[in-house]
């Protein structure tokens, strides 16, 4: 069965690594041809890369209590939801705060995960394991605080909510160097270590969010890379995977860690569907706003059950 999932995260990790340079590609293409103003083509891929993420983080209540009792689930999702609205209340309360929250949580999530990703891989194939700060950083930091520092995103911002576009308070020049420090540092610990595989990781991130428009970088890191890591480690915890491994099918495995998170998407492309109807009428920037407060603050419970997985995964 090990070795099904060997080839299985073997297989991710190239496919994911395939995308990002696709995408950076396809963007400096669309961006030399179509002009870096021109929004099509970016919402085409965004929504493609979007749709492929949604359904990984649809299976937390699977993965925290698999065999719990009606009512210990319940009293699950009712925490769940009460993080979420407390996230809410945060964000909405201390705007700008709020998103400088919610953009460190994510870049530590991100690092973390990818990085749990690439223990997990290691203990498949009998490498030796980096310690998790050799990658989390750069893993972390790249995807997240470059896209939101380019110029381009404070269009996205001011429609978002005008108060975040001064986010960073003017120190886009410090933040671009500290990323870029603390990449190198990982690159030089990476290489010293002979890593090559996982300082390419780093370089294709760096490419995605330095040449990509903030909104393709970051669905595309989003859905194509991140999501489809996650749901590999997620079928190590299904025992619908666990069985399509012992069949020697790792094909199956994945999907088995996709299916259950559908309803999610089904219920995104239901709740567009909606919001585009109501677009033709008085949908404002307000509205906006709070859908975006809502999406980011169902990520705050999410990282915490992921962070525990993410634990228990590097100190295998």
């Amino acid at each position: 069965m090990s070795e099904t999932k060997l080839r299985l995260f073997s297989r991710v990790r190239t496919l994911s690594s395939a995308v990002i340079a696709i995408a950076t590609v396809l963007s400096l293409l669309f961006s030399q041809w179509l002009g870096t103003n021109s929004l099509g083509w970016q919402l085409v891929l965004a929504t493609i890369a979007l749709a492929i993420g949604i359904p990984h983080g649809a299976l937390d209540h699977l993965v925290t209590l698999p065999k719990a009792a009606p009512i210990r689930m319940v009293l699950f999702i009712i925490l769940y939801v009460a993080i979420a609205l407390l996230a809410i209340y945060a964000i909405l309360r201390w705007n700008v705060w709020g998103f400088i929250f919610v953009v460190i949580m994510s870049a530590t999530h991100f690092g973390i995960g990818d990085a749990a990703f690439l223990s997990e891989k290691d203990s498949l194939d009998g490498s030796s394991r980096i310690p998790a700060w050799f990658y989390a950083p750069a893993a972390g930091l790249l995807p997240v605080a470059i896209p939101l520092i380019n110029s381009r995103s404070t269009d996205a911002l001011e429609k978002v909510n005008p108060a975040l576009i001064n986010w960073h308070s003017g120190f886009t020049t410090e933040i671009l160097i500290a990323v870029a420090v603390v990449t190198t540092l990982c690159l030089l610990a990476l290489l010293q270590r002979k890593r090559y595989r996982d300082a390419l990781d780093l370089l294709l991130l760096a490419a995605l969010a330095s040449f990509a428009p903030p909104l393709v970088a970051f669905a595309v890191y989003f859905g194509c890379w991140h999501a489809m890591r996650h749901t590999a480690r997620l079928t190590s915890l299904l025992p619908n995977s666990e069985s399509a491994y012992l069949r020697g099918r790792p094909g199956q495995a994945f999907a088995a860690a996709v299916i259950p998170g559908l309803p999610a998407l089904v219920g995104t492309l239901i709740f567009v569907v909606i919001l585009a109807g109501f677009s033709q009428q008085d949908l404002s920037d307000k509205f906006l706003w709070l859908t975006l407060v809502t999406i980011w603050a169902l990520t705050v419970p999410h990282m915490i059950v992921t962070a525990r997985l993410d634990r228990a995964a590097l100190k295998k």
